[in-house]
């Protein structure tokens, strides 16, 4: 197992409810070992073994649940 980790900014976290969200829709990545998201800043940093799942994977999970990524 590699971990990698990555810190994500996210635009249109407004609440604890949205943290938790991003805590959910990121847990259920196959590969991500754990989760830190914070309100502020808005971002998430990511734990997550690279030969199971991709940075672009966990991009695009929290752009389904409508969130912005930012670069």
């Amino acid at each position: 197992m590699t971990l990698e980790t990555a810190t994500i900014k996210i635009k249109g976290m407004t609440c604890m409810g949205c943290v938790s969200s991003i805590r959910n829709v990121l847990s259920n990545v196959p590969g991500v070992a754990q989760i830190e998201a914070t309100l502020e800043p808005p971002q998430a940093t990511v734990y997550f073994d690279s030969a199971i799942t991709k940075l672009d994977r966990l991009k695009d999970a929290i752009t389904d649940a409508g969130f912005e990524v930012v670069d």
